[in-house]
């Protein structure tokens, strides 16, 4: 993803409830990879568990 991608894409995403200072768990994994690893899948035809390991755990995605 590129960096205009992503700045067109990043606010649309909701913000953590954690970051806001409602309580929870940090999140693991950035938003980015995760959607590279999701645009990956897609535009490959992968399996889930076919991922390279540049990726988020396959679960996690």
């Amino acid at each position: 993803m590129t960096d205009a991608e992503w700045a067109a894409v990043r606010p649309l995403l909701p913000v953590p409830a954690w970051f806001q200072g409602r309580g929870g768990r940090p999140e693991g994994y950035c938003h980015r990879q995760l959607l590279d690893a999701i645009r990956y899948l897609v535009a490959g035809g992968i399996s889930w568990r076919a991922m390279p390991a540049d990726f988020p755990a396959w679960a996690r995605v």
